[in-house]
């Protein structure tokens, strides 16, 4: 039998959809490794290629986030109307499968692994349930090396990609990540990690770990850090920016090749990260935090909410000058995004304050709640002006054309976002 995973493209003339670098699908190539050998597999991600709706394939599985959820249904209808059997699994699904259900035959809530062999076998029984759930956590050991050979061929900027961890800590209110995953911190056996290391640097010298606090736990880092001291690569990864307190963990870091981290700054007002939950982040040492991670080799992406309750327009002029001041050396603004499933939207909607559910508007790029402390369009307006102006090239030159480790990682990155601001600009 012949199965086709599908990701769904992002639309055009917005900002995840016009960046000219695109990143494969960890979790398909995951499911694929616990496909069971009969089946065919095939991998079609629409955003670097046009997908044939008139495959040959007996089951199509399709994993979206919430602003790629309309085109996901667009995809199962189109795909159903041809008489396919279409499941979907992914952030929004888990959150609302009743919703997907309207628009699938069946619906993965959670990690999908370890029910989808069950699911390849009930189709083939043609006992196919509506829901699948596990009852148990994936046991961390059991977390398959991915089948990046589906990567082959397609235009992906690089495919290593790899998880060692799940879940976080923390509740930040706003995160839909502890909603799929839970907040207790699953670690892989770190000699798992290294092996599945070994192999991918056959390929590339680069590695994107996606885990979503990858020093969550200091001995398990410390030891993955150790293990990987010598290898090669060069990798990113997500951070909190207390990190940074730390400096024998930092140096570690650098040392085993750290180029980049994700750092989610958040806000540079105490009572908002306070009020949002990011109990971690102190703002008025951010400063010095983020020149301790230049110290030790490694640059940030940081992430700055905008639209929390203690913004007023004051906020967009503030980041640039700090992000220069800071010398990131790459930056997002999204603007607060009530997901489905997150302690926000639950806030939000309490409040009567959610304006809109279009799904593909809640691309991080688009208002969809009433800010209280600024109009819905200057909140807009704002974050427009904000983007364009970190990515102008008199801002690129103050903070990133110096000499460090991490410029062959961002300097592209800056560039790549600037022509995809550009472009959006132009779509629009």
């Amino acid at each position: 039998m012949k199965l086709l995973f599908v990701s769904p493209g992002w639309p055009r003339g917005r900002l995840w959809g016009e960046l000219g670098f695109k990143f494969p699908s960890l979790s398909l190539a995951a499911l694929a490794a616990v496909t069971p050998e009969p089946w065919d597999v095939a991998l079609c991600d629409e955003n670097i290629e046009p997908l044939d709706l008139n495959s040959d394939a007996d089951l199509v599985a399709i994993t979206a986030m919430t602003p790629q959820a309309p085109q996901a249904y667009r995809i199962a209808a189109a795909f159903r109307a041809r008489g396919k059997r279409v499941v979907m699994g992914g952030f929004h699904a888990s959150n609302l499968p009743e919703e997907a259900l309207q628009h699938v035959d069946a619906v993965v809530v959670g990690e999908g692994e370890v029910v989808w062999p069950q699911l390849l076998a009930d189709l083939e029984r043609g006992e196919l349930q509506r829901i699948y759930r596990a009852a148990t956590a994936l046991a961390m050991e059991a977390i398959p090396v991915a089948r990046r050979e589906l990567f082959q061929g397609k235009r992906y900027l690089f495919t290593n990609t790899l998880q060692t961890t799940r879940g976080c800590p923390f509740d930040c209110e706003f995160c839909s990540v502890t909603a799929f995953y839970g907040r207790r911190y699953r670690k892989r056996p770190v000699d798992n990690v290294l092996a599945e290391l070994e192999l991918l640097r056959r390929r590339n010298s680069f590695a994107f770990f996606v885990d979503d606090n990858l020093v969550a736990d200091r001995t398990y880092a410390l030891s993955l850090f150790a293990g990987m001291k010598g290898m090669g690569f060069k990798w990113l990864s997500h951070a909190p920016i207390d990190f940074a307190h730390d400096r024998e963990f930092l140096r570690a870091a650098g040392e085993a090749g750290c180029v980049g981290m994700f750092v989610g700054f958040e806000s540079l007002n105490q009572d908002a990260l306070a009020a949002m939950g990011k109990v971690t982040n102190t703002a008025r040492s951010y400063l010095e935090d983020a020149q301790a991670f230049r110290d030790n080799g490694i640059g940030i992406l940081g992430s700055f909410v905008l639209g929390c309750d203690n913004d007023t327009p004051a906020v967009f002029e503030g980041l640039l000058r700090f992000c220069e001041e800071a010398r990131l050396e790459a930056a997002i603004f999204p603007i607060l995004t009530p997901y489905p499933g997150t302690e926000v939207r639950r806030r939000l909607e309490a409040e009567g304050r959610i304006i809109s559910s279009d799904w593909q508007d809640y691309d991080m790029e688009h208002v969809t709640f009433l800010p209280r402390g600024m109009p819905v369009d200057e909140l807009q307006q704002g974050y427009d002006w904000l983007n364009r102006s970190f990515y102008s090239l008199p801002s690129m030159y103050r903070r990133i054309f110096k000499a460090h480790r991490s410029v062959q990682v961002f300097a592209p990155m800056n560039f790549g976002f600037r022509s995809a601001i550009r472009r959006k600009g132009r779509v629009a």
